[in-house]
């Protein structure tokens, strides 16, 4: 078995969802009490948080390149970014390991692709929907994603930050979430992402106006995939 490097903390909350799902996905292939072999380094979210506040993308990429390289000396054999906003960063990152970087958009293109989809509504942080570095290589893999309108856009990110980010799940935020994706299952949308990894928390992607794609379970999958195979295997469930 391969050893998982993980990068956590942005926030907790979802890291730990990252951490029971890539377990319970080794245990379901071998067996009885088996578990994945893990490194960790969990980070100040604050920290992050106030790199993306200040638009120092650069200082961020620096310090979760520091994480990278120290998981890859403690024996990782891939990286994960647990989170889909850094990954805005990933492709500095990537650059300077000498083990792969499972990239989060690479992976849930696939899924949604092997799935026979191609027009995905992207639910995540402001920085998430509104930078380039996810829609664009979204259309570079062959898809058309969409996002939300400006308002809505703020309730999403809004929600991951002030309620999900602190572990607090809310009907009534829940049910705005699914207002915003049937409103783009009108517009043509034909699937969702759910794009920030703490919206799994919130929103059951089997229970949508859409077809759901929960990136923080296609993350987990290929890691609990490479571990055990040598490469992600793309068999994705919805």
């Amino acid at each position: 078995m391969k050893t998982i490097g993980l990068i956590g903390g942005m926030s907790f909350e979802s890291t730990a969802v990252y951490y029971r799902l890539i377990n319970e996905m080794v245990r379901a292939e071998l067996g009885g009490i088996a578990s994945a072999e893990i490194v960790m380094h969990s980070v100040n979210f604050a920290e992050i948080v106030g790199y993306q506040k200040a638009g120092r993308w650069d200082l961020a990429e620096k310090r979760l390149a520091d994480c990278a390289l120290g998981l890859q000396a403690a024996g990782a054999g891939c990286i994960l970014i647990c989170t889909n906003t850094m990954h805005l960063v990933a492709d500095g990152i990537a650059a300077r390991l000498d083990v792969p970087l499972l990239h989060i958009v690479d992976e849930t293109a696939a899924a949604i692709k092997a799935a026979g989809f191609r027009r995905p509504l992207v639910l995540a942080t402001r920085y998430t929907m509104e930078h380039g570095f996810y829609t664009d290589r979204m259309r570079a893999l062959g898809l058309d994603p969409r996002v939300p309108e400006s308002d809505d856009r703020t309730v999403v990110h809004d929600v991951i930050f002030e309620e999900l980010c602190a572990g607090v799940v809310k009907d009534a935020s829940r049910e705005a979430y699914i207002a915003i994706i049937d409103k783009a299952r009108q517009a043509g949308a034909d699937c969702v992402i759910l794009g920030c990894t703490e919206i799994c928390m919130l929103l059951d992607p089997d229970a949508l106006p859409l077809p759901g794609f929960d990136s923080t379970t296609i993350h987990s999958r290929a890691a609990a995939d490479f571990a055990l195979r040598a490469e992600p295997a793309l068999k994705f469930a919805i």
